[in-house]
């Protein structure tokens, strides 16, 4: 009974701390609202899913490398820069676009394989697994099993914040009707994004 008392809370001290990580600002959230102010939700969903992809993937490879990554810190230094660097490309590319209403702009959309490939530049996301896996990676039990349970864990509650950041980014889009408006906003969610980037390149 005490173990399954100890169980219980240490799943209620993980939802505590992967709501907020996963709500949060970060990479993943502001570029899905920059994103979805241009592209709209639907728009959005592709990258969404690479996103979830990418998590996954990343998730689960810290489950199993977690002594490595937790005692090499030019590993994690070197990966903040290179994450910091390609935000802020992503941010320019935002800033610099044109307004939808000008015509069809497919070939600027973010699809499936950006939202993988952040995945594995983002410095957060890898705190984010590491102290998961090191502090509650046994919520659901010891072994790749559990891991991977706590991987799936955090899609439930990932998905639900890029999206509601995505709509978020849409709301904004609807408000900012002309095209000089719309540039507007389109600068600013660049200059957002880039104060991620900034944001990390100096922790």
């Amino acid at each position: 009974m005490k173990d399954e008392i100890m169980d219980v809370e240490l799943l209620v001290a993980t939802l505590v701390f992967i709501i907020p990580m996963c709500f949060s600002p970060g990479p993943n959230n502001v570029l899905c609202a920059a994103h979805g102010s241009q592209h709209g939700f639907n728009g959005t969903l592709t990258l969404i899913s690479g996103m979830a992809v990418g998590w996954s993937i990343l998730g689960l490879f810290v489950g199993g490398a977690t002594v490595f990554i937790e005692d090499n810190q030019t590993f994690f230094n070197t990966l903040a820069y290179i994450g910091a660097a390609y935000i802020a490309y992503l941010s320019y590319k935002i800033a610099t676009s044109t307004p939808l209403d000008d015509g069809p702009h497919e070939n600027e959309r973010l699809g499936f394989s950006t939202g993988v490939a952040i995945q594995f530049v983002n410095g957060k996301a890898w705190i984010h697994f590491l102290v998961l896996m090191t502090t509650f990676g046994t919520v659901f039990g010891s072994g790749f099993m559990g891991k991977s349970m706590l991987v799936l864990l955090n899609v439930i509650f990932g998905l639900p914040a890029v999206m509601s950041w995505t709509a978020f980014g849409t709301v904004l889009r609807r408000a900012f009707t002309t095209p000089s408006s719309a540039i507007l906003l389109n600068r600013a969610m660049g200059a957002s994004l880039f104060a991620v980037a900034v944001w990390i390149a100096v922790q």
